[in-house]
């Protein structure tokens, strides 16, 4: 049985080709062979939601993916939202600054990325659908009503 295999991803519009373990997670990949750090590894179970990404433009736990299930993927992680030719960061982001929807930063990344897919698919979410989108990502600082508040003014942007 194999034990290594290849993949080829697009990873924040960049392509990778790498040799993986077969048993390597998602989140794993991102963090130690491509240096992708903000992808956070919480409970490694999948119920925090700070491994979030987007896979093909749907926001996934990182954790539960293996590397070898998306060869051939679209991967954005939260590194990818800023404009790396300008430096200016995305709507997400600036509004998750102003509006303190982040203390420590850990859970913040898998929050932005629900946040994505959420503004993808509902451009005027409901405070009721926000709550919804952001319902599998747990946070510990900020008793969420900053993150609602980051939320509606990204609406607004994005």
């Amino acid at each position: 049985m194999a034990t290594k295999q290849e993949i080829s991803v697009t990873v924040n519009g960049v392509s990778y080709q790498r040799e993986v373990e077969v048993r390597m997670t998602l989140a794993d990949f991102l963090r130690h062979e491509l240096g992708l750090g903000g992808t956070h590894v919480g409970c490694e179970h999948g119920i925090c939601g700070a491994c979030n990404i987007l896979i093909d433009g749907k926001a996934m736990r990182s954790c539960l993916q293996l590397a070898v299930q998306v060869d051939g993927a679209q991967i954005t992680t939260v590194e990818g939202l800023r404009n790396l030719e300008t430096g200016e960061l995305h709507p997400v982001q600036q509004a998750f600054i102003e509006e303190h929807g982040l203390q420590c930063g850990f859970c913040t990344p898998g929050f932005m990325m629900s946040t994505l897919e959420l503004l993808g698919e509902n451009p005027n979410p409901s405070d009721e659908e926000i709550k919804h989108a952001i319902g599998g990502n747990l946070c510990r600082c900020t008793g969420y009503e900053n993150i609602l508040r980051s939320i509606r003014l990204a609406a607004t942007r994005v």
